[in-house]
C-alpha cells in the first residue's frame, strides 16, 4: 500500500495547499530584514510584558476555557454585549471554527481571490467547494461575489483591508453588498488591519454588525497589537453566530498568557495606538517612495504594500533575499511587504531602486 493511497488518510489532503509563512533570510554581513509576515515592528509594552511574565508563573495550571475576563475587555472596548464576543487562536483558528460550525460537502463559501492565503486551505479541509472570485484592480468586486452566491452558499469572506493587496472597500459599497446578500449566508468580515485603516470612507465592520443578524467581524491581536507568537483573536457577532464559534473551539486554545497580554493589551490601547500611528507614517513614506521610483502601488489600508510583479515576481523577491530583505512573493502575480522600522523599510527601498521592473 502506497503512503499516498492510504485509506484512513482524507483523499481531500492530496487537494489542499500547504500554508507558506513568510520567511526569514540572512544576507550580506549577517543582514536579515522580515518584511515578509506582516508583524508589527514593535514587541509588547511593559505593561503587557509584565503581564505576560507574571502569567508565566501560574503556566503549570489550565487557562481559563472560557477566557471571561478577556471576553469582557473585549466586549467593554468595542461597546457590545458579552454574549457577542468569542475568542480562538488567531484569526484565522476563529475563521476555522467558524467553518466548523457553518461548512460540510455539498456547501459553498465564497471569497475574493487573490486573498488570504488560508482561505482556500481552510474551506478545503471543511469539505466544502470553495467559490473564487477575482479580484477587480486588486480589490473586491462585491457585484461578483453577490453573484456568486447561490442556494448553496454558507458562507461569504470579506477580507478589508485585503490580505495581499491592502486595498478597502468602502461603506456604500459595503452596505449595499451586505443587503442584497439573502438571509441564508453569513458574511464574515475579515478585519485582521483594521487598526491601519486611515479613510474615512472605509467602514467599521463592529458598527455594520450591529442590525444584521447574518454579519460577523473578525479581529485580531496579532498585528496592530504585537502579539503574534501568542495566538489570539476574537469575532463580534450575534448571539447564534458567537455560541456556535464558542462550540467549535479546541478546549483551551486560548492559553494563559495570551488572555493575560489580551487584557493588558487593551488596557494600554492608547500608548499602542501612537505605535500604529508610527508604521502608519512609514507606510506613507514607502508607498510615496516607491511611486515616486516609478512603481505602481495601490493605496493600501494595512501594514503592508502590494506591487504588481507579475511574471517577474520570483526575481524580485530572490533579489530581495539576496540583500538580505524577505518579502512574500505570490509568483506569476506580486509581492507583498510589510512596513518594518525606518532602518528596515531602507533597505527594502534600497533594493526596489535598484530593480529594473520599477519602470516597466
Amino acid at each position: 500500500m502506497s503512503e499516498r493511497n492510504t485509506p484512513y488518510l482524507r483523499a481531500v489532503l492530496d487537494s489542499v495547499p500547504s500554508y507558506r509563512p513568510g520567511r526569514k533570510v540572512v544576507g550580506p554581513g549577517g543582514r536579515s530584514v522580515k518584511l515578509s509576515s506582516n508583524e508589527s515592528p514593535f514587541g509588547p509594552l511593559a505593561p503587557v510584558r509584565e503581564a505576560i511574565a507574571a502569567a508565566a508563573a501560574e503556566a503549570n495550571r489550565y487557562p481559563d476555557p472560557a477566557a471571561a475576563e478577556l471576553t469582557a475587555a473585549v466586549a467593554r472596548r468595542f461597546g457590545v454585549p458579552e454574549e457577542h464576543v468569542a475568542l480562538g487562536a488567531g484569526s484565522v483558528g476563529i475563521l476555522q471554527q467558524l467553518l466548523e460550525a457553518t461548512a460540510e460537502p455539498g456547501a459553498e463559501v465564497v471569497y475574493a481571490w487573490r486573498s488570504f492565503e488560508a482561505y482556500p486551505l481552510l474551506v478545503g479541509l471543511s469539505g466544502a467547494t470553495p467559490v473564487e472570485v477575482p479580484l477587480r484592480g486588486e480589490t473586491h468586486d462585491l457585484d461578483a461575489i453577490a453573484a456568486a452566491v447561490t442556494d448553496r452558499t454558507r458562507l461569504v469572506l470579506v477580507c478589508n483591508p485585503n490580505n495581499p493587496t491592502g486595498t478597502a472597500v468602502r461603506e456604500t459599497d459595503l452596505t449595499a453588498f451586505l443587503d442584497a446578500v439573502p438571509d441564508h449566508v453569513l458574511v464574515v468580515l475579515d478585519e485582521a488591519y483594521r487598526e491601519y485603516v486611515r479613510d474615512p470612507g472605509v467602514p467599521d465592520g463592529v458598527e455594520l454588525y450591529r442590525d444584521r443578524p447574518n454579519v460577523a467581524v473578525l479581529r485580531t491581536f496579532s498585528k496592530a497589537y504585537g502579539l503574534a507568537a501568542l495566538r489570539v483573536g476574537f469575532l463580534i457577532g450575534h448571539p447564534h453566530v458567537a455560541e456556535a464559534v464558542r462550540k467549535t473551539m479546541v478546549p483551551f486554545a486560548v492559553n494563559h498568557l495570551a488572555q493575560a497580554a489580551g487584557v493588558a493589551s487593551l488596557a494600554a490601547e492608547a500608548e499602542l495606538m501612537e505605535r500604529v500611528e508610527a508604521t502608519v507614517g512609514e507606510r506613507g513614506r514607502v508607498r510615496g517612495a516607491l511611486l515616486a521610483d516609478g512603481w505602481t502601488v495601490p493605496a493600501t489600508e494595512a501594514n503592508f504594500v502590494w506591487l504588481r510583479l507579475d511574471g517577474d515576481t520570483l526575481a524580485f523577491a530572490a533579489a530581495c533575499e539576496a540583500a538580505g530583505v524577505s518579502v512574500r512573493p505570490f509568483a506569476g502575480e506580486g509581492a507583498r511587504v510589510s512596513i518594518g522600522t525606518p532602518q528596515e523599510n531602507d533597505a527594502f527601498l534600497e533594493v526596489a531602486r535598484a530593480h529594473p521592473t520599477r519602470n516597466r
